[in-house]
């Protein structure tokens, strides 16, 4: 397919290709386009080994928890693991399990998630309206993004449905996603392990290292032509479209800068990977590339914010594997049954085992002085407790990783004001030594440093 500009095939990391953009130089010059355009081309950030970068990653447990088989006992350091959070023993000494939270909106599911965060209090009232604010993500990205190919990864491990009422007669975007850009623009979660693989390497085959350099020189030799063709057309335009086509023409440069640290960095040493054919059909097998996936970007410094979906709200998935062939969603809703709440927590507990292989990987990939656990603050958990109620108090969440040495692990704090989850990202935001003075509606900063009893 060609281009106006030449025959040249446009490669791009983003869902916007830069062909499109290429096409709308000579007339409408849309600034938006700018940001889709400048990180796209680089494999790797300013550092291959982001020595001391601390990373953020948000994975997101749907429709409540079983939680008589979450909570811990005892509180501080003197706490007992219970049966779902068992399987990360392993990494009790970079746990922090908050208990007391609350959620900022809570109506079904879809607040669940909407506000998860962005500790917005109230979204969109209708299907059609669709409304949150920034998520934490998102704000973070801003900054951490100007180092990397990606500002952030967005996946989930079912297909995206961004229109339509799915709960509480509000957008399907509520449940779908827990990101978003803008109030008024979700980040539509990417579930293909291909799509991923592509945005991260390119139609590369794999991410061996004579895949990357022929990449490279392909960027690089693209980009020389496209910086012709921008020279022959200012030639042609008047003040004002010359004006805008500098600020493309300064992104573009950008991405010189990033290909430039690229070639710097084409010695890092990845696992071999080949581009997957798509999403697996068994649920563990889908699991186990986006979770290689995610590895492989962190480890390349291709992002360092990811937020990663295990499933929808709502999902309706089975769980026949663990001896729980019952449809999730509905299982959700026990009316408090014991025996019902015992196979919920199966489920749960199996999230948590799939997690815990999950930071096994973290932890067994060298990174500066450490390894990526240490280097990142993970929240782990989601927006309802009680899923029966559809209950926001005491949300089950909890912090894992070393949080680049500014987190204490290894404790159960206990907050007995019941504090919003807002006020938990804004705290989170510090930790990035990137200051806020609210998220959503938070009313404050949560004290996660000190003893439990709050």
């Amino acid at each position: 397919m060609k281009s106006e500009f030449g025959d040249a095939t446009i490669i791009t990391g983003k869902a916007i290709s830069r062909r499109t953009m290429l096409r709308g130089f000579g007339a409408a010059l849309a600034l938006p386009y700018l940001d889709a355009m400048a990180p796209a081309f680089s494999l790797f950030g300013k550092s291959g080994s982001a020595t001391g970068v601390h990373r953020f990653q948000t994975v997101y447990i749907p429709n409540g928890m079983a939680m008589p088989y979450w909570s811990p006992t005892g509180v501080g350091r003197s706490f007992e693991l219970t049966p779902i959070l068992e399987p990360l023993a392993p990494f009790k000494d970079q746990m922090l399990v908050l208990s007391g939270l609350r959620a900022n909106w809570n109506i079904a599911h879809a607040g669940a998630s909407g506000s998860f965060l962005t500790g917005i209090a109230q979204g969109g009232r209708n299907e059609i309206e669709i409304l949150a604010d920034v998520s934490v993500d998102q704000l973070l990205a801003r900054e951490m993004g100007r180092d990397t190919q990606l500002a952030s990864l967005e996946l989930s491990m079912d297909a995206p449905a961004n229109a339509g009422s799915c709960t509480a007669n509000l957008s399907c975007v509520y449940t779908h996603t827990i990101s978003w850009r803008s109030p008024t623009q979700p980040m539509p979660m990417e579930y293909n392990p291909r799509a991923v693989f592509e945005r991260l390497f390119g139609d590369s085959g794999s991410t061996g290292r004579a895949a990357r350099e022929a990449r490279l020189r392909e960027e690089a030799s693209i980009l020389d032509a496209v910086l012709d063709k921008l020279l022959g057309l200012r030639v042609e335009l008047g003040p004002a479209d010359r004006q805008l086509l500098d600020s493309y023409t300064e992104a573009i440069r950008d991405v010189e800068r990033r290909i430039q640290r690229a070639e710097e960095q084409i010695d890092l040493e990845l696992p071999e990977m080949a581009q997957p054919e798509g999403a697996p059909p068994v649920f563990e097998d889908h699991l186990e590339l986006m979770q290689d996936l995610q590895v492989l970007a962190l480890q390349a410094d291709l992002t360092r914010v990811i937020t990663f979906m295990m499933s929808k709200e709502q999902s309706a998935r089975p769980y026949p594997q663990i001896g729980v062939p019952d449809a999730h969603h509905p299982l959700s809703h026990h009316n408090n049954n014991p025996q019902l709440v015992e196979k919920m927590s199966h489920i749960n507990r199996y999230h948590a085992e799939l997690f815990g292989k999950y930071l096994g990987k973290l932890a067994a990939t060298p990174d500066g002085d450490g390894t990526l656990l240490d280097h990142m603050t993970i929240l782990y958990g989601g927006g309802i407790s009680n899923s029966t109620l559809h209950s926001g108090l005491n949300l089950p969440v909890l912090l894992l990783g070393g949080g680049a040495g500014r987190l204490s692990g290894g404790q159960h704090l206990v907050y007995n004001d019941e504090p919003t989850m807002a006020n938990l990202l804004v705290t989170l935001m510090d930790k990035f030594d990137m200051p806020v003075d609210r998220i959503g509606e938070s009313t404050g900063k949560l004290q996660i440093d000190g003893v439990s009893g709050i």
